[in-house]
């Protein structure tokens, strides 16, 4: 017996997100799926069965970013771009579910992907023991670049949406291993080596903002241009700590 066009969009769409961006294959699956795939083959409405996705998303821990990068698959699999409605309705949905879930201790920030200052601050902590035990001070060899493309207080789904942005911006742009945390309110921090290309990262960072902006379609939702600079650590760690508090929002 043929598949419907709608089941048959739903196996081509879990076969692609699962090879390409689906971290736990086995939590994919929820009817709120096949109601996507009814809207995407029927020319129905598909902004609450995105809705409703987003809010299963949310509520089962899937970072924005990971679910927002589940809905580009299937329209691309559609031969069309999501619009606009529809990513702000998955979103509206998925901070719908984080909002009414309590908050976690754990080391990952939803909405970025990135991990929480707590996080940082062990790494910082890691930072100032290595440099103690080579007779240097941490300040002379490190350094924290901060960014803050925040606009004033937004809907839950926007923010969500600059958030999934900003943690593509910081991980594409970074190689692998650099300390990095979300602040909270479109403020991002990066522990990084005082070096020669410490000038040329942030250049990369700038032009990696600029782009996830435009992919998503949020221009309007990121400080234009993004204020990046430069911050000192302090020369303890327990200073350090305190930076990191007085930033956070």
């Amino acid at each position: 017996m043929p598949l419907t066009p709608a089941v048959a969009l739903r196996e081509q769409w879990r076969a692609r997100t699962v090879e390409h961006v689906w971290l736990r294959p086995g939590d994919w699956y929820h009817p709120a799926v096949d109601a996507l795939t009814e809207a995407l083959t029927t020319g129905f409405a598909a902004a609450p069965a995105a809705f409703r996705l987003g809010e299963m998303r949310g509520s089962t821990g899937v970072g924005i970013a990971e679910a927002l990068d589940d809905l580009a698959i299937v329209y691309e699999l559609s031969g069309v771009e999501p619009p606009l409605e529809v990513v702000r309705a998955l979103c509206e949905g998925w901070a719908a579910a984080i909002e009414s879930v309590p908050v976690s201790a754990g080391c990952i920030d939803p909405e970025s992907g990135l991990p929480t200052v707590d996080y940082l601050s062990v790494r910082l902590m890691e930072t100032y023991g290595t440099a103690r035990r080579h007779a240097h001070h941490a300040f002379t060899t490190h350094c924290l670049v901060l960014v803050d493309v925040a606009v004033g207080d937004i809907h839950p789904w926007r923010r969500a949406a600059r958030s999934a942005a900003m943690g593509r911006a910081l991980t594409a742009a970074l190689p692998t291993g650099h300390p990095m945390a979300s602040l909270g309110g479109g403020a991002f921090a990066v522990l990084m080596a005082r070096d020669w290309d410490l000038g040329e990262t942030v250049r990369v960072l700038r032009d990696e903002v600029d782009l996830q902006a435009a992919e998503l379609q949020i221009g309007e939702l990121l400080r234009q241009p993004p204020r990046i600079w430069i911050e000192p650590l302090p020369e303890t760690h327990d200073r350090a700590v305190e930076l990191l508090e007085q930033l956070r929002r």
